[in-house]
């Protein structure tokens, strides 16, 4: 039985847009976020009927990633058209091995492409197709992770971009089981991204496999979860007013430097609360609760000798955190530093300095295991089966002739760069790949005395010898993948 344009779903969806739109002045350009999927063609339509087109401008992020994603800009850009809706596409490139995860490169990307498209055409505002079902994947998948408070406030029904305009979210209290009604109702076409079937993926894993157990033996896990996000929204608006207030006392130099001494005056719930804020207000991304707390003992250290820093070691993010002249800053690490040559902090390295403070060699028997954790590098390393012409797989006879060592750069390792025919030093091969100094400290995969495979490199395929010829052996796709990547 088909759903009445008009039922109980379709006004909800109405009502819901109905809400943000009144926000906004009524001539202000709204701009769409339109990936084609059902959430997105939902709100598009949904769009039209409630503010009317002229009001509208379609966006479409082309990541490249899928060989669908061709046909996916056409489809989105004929549906903009039909319904007499402006539309426009950026294409993005997205590196499948950058360190942070193909999808979080993938949503950086894609907002910083929304934001240029709004600014292109004078949005005041950017309303996302998220709902419910999203925010509870979000939430949890933070809770797994161990965030913070801010991490479990998950996605703002509204909130102010630092680069763009605003993002509203006008659907995020509805179900997708709603919009599916709605889209059925009006008889909506879109897209089905294959890619969201992938589990090695961590959302789709929570949406496949943990959510229908979720919702046969806690229905309302959905509203809980909300209440969750809400709560923390409210508590980490709270810490963020105390940390305004730590850095009006705190701050030098317009907010870029604080003063050592005045930070050091907090406790440490509050001195954290305040190295956070700043670091956010400085546009660089979160570090962890372990690295902050080892900054800030660091600083109370230094505190007891010069007060100058120099045995400061802290990098984040291609920034090296400084104390000078009683002001703690954050500076570009520049290439001479450890940190440019692949130095991890506190860790001697081939090329330098720094206390010794390595990471012990781990080993493995491999007997088909899927999985390896390695705790102490906060990753995996995961088997899964492939095909022989998958650049990063290998002959399971390879993994089993001799035991699996994950230990660290020592310096001098070399592999080889089968383009250019020749063997090349990693540190060589990270500064050709661009890969940034603070990403390159990764547990290297040995086969026994041979290395097989490194993180954002590949595998050494003339590892492989006469393994790779044999006909019946079944291979297996290495993959190093750092603790919950956020979807």
């Amino acid at each position: 039985m088909t759903d009445h344009p008009e039922s109980d779903a379709g006004r909800i969806v109405l009502d819901a847009l109905g809400v943000v739109l009144s926000t906004p002045p009524d001539d202000a350009r709204i701009a769409i976020a339109y990936s084609g999927g059902l959430d997105s063609s939902v709100l598009l339509d949904a769009a039209v009927r409630v503010a009317g087109p002229a009001r509208l401008v379609a966006l479409h992020v082309h990541h490249g990633l899928s060989p669908n994603a061709d046909a996916w800009l056409a489809h989105c850009e004929a549906s903009a058209h039909a319904y007499g809706v402006t539309f426009d596409a950026r294409r993005v490139v997205v590196a499948r091995d950058d360190a942070a995860g193909v999808e979080a490169a993938a949503r950086a990307a894609r907002y910083r492409a929304l934001d240029a498209m709004c600014a292109a055409h004078g949005a005041q505002v950017l309303w996302l197709a998220q709902h419910a079902d999203d925010q509870a994947e979000t939430v949890l998948l933070q809770l797994l992770r161990g965030a913070g408070i801010a991490g479990l406030a998950a996605m703002a029904p509204a909130r102010a971009s630092a680069t763009g305009v605003p993002r509203m979210r006008p659907l995020l209290a509805l179900l997708r089981a709603q919009l599916e009604r709605y889209a059925r109702a009006r008889r909506l076409h879109w897209i089905d991204d294959e890619s969201n079937d992938d589990t090695r993926y961590a959302r789709n894993a929570l949406r496949r496999d943990v959510m229908p157990a979720l919702s046969a033996h806690f229905p309302g896990y959905r509203d809980a979860l909300a209440r969750t996000a809400s709560h923390a929204a409210s508590a980490q608006r709270l810490l963020d007013d105390l940390a305004r207030i730590d850095l009006g006392e705190a701050g030098q130099e317009e907010g870029s430097a604080l003063s050592h001494a005045a930070l050091l005056a907090l406790d440490d719930a509050r001195a954290l609360n305040l190295l956070r804020y700043w670091m956010r207000m400085l546009g660089l991304p979160a570090a962890s609760t372990a690295r902050l707390a080892d900054a800030l003992r660091q600083l109370r250290e230094i505190a007891q000798g010069d007060g100058n820093g120099h045995a400061l070691r802290v990098d984040h993010a291609g920034h090296r955190l400084r104390c000078y002249r009683g002001l703690v800053s954050w500076e570009a690490a520049h290439m001479r530093d450890g940190a440019a040559r692949g130095e991890r902090p506190g860790t001697r390295t081939a090329e330098g300095m720094g206390e010794a403070t390595a990471r012990a060699p781990v080993e493995l028997h491999w007997h088909g295991e899927e999985i390896w954790r390695l705790p102490s590098w906060r990753g995996t390393y995961v088997f899964a089966p492939a095909t022989p012409d998958d650049p990063d797989a290998v002959p399971e006879p390879m993994l089993a002739s001799a035991p699996l060592v994950a230990r660290e750069r020592s310096g001098g390792e070399r592999l080889r760069d089968d383009a250019a025919n020749v063997s090349r030093t990693l540190k060589n091969l990270f500064q050709m790949r661009g890969v940034p100094a603070w990403e390159r400290d990764v547990p290297l995969l040995f086969v026994g005395e041979t290395l097989l495979f490194v993180p954002r490199i590949g595998v050494n395929r003339s590892a492989f010898g006469t393994l790779a010829a044999h006909p019946a052996a079944a291979w297996r796709r290495i993959e190093w993948r750092e603790d919950m990547l956020i979807a």
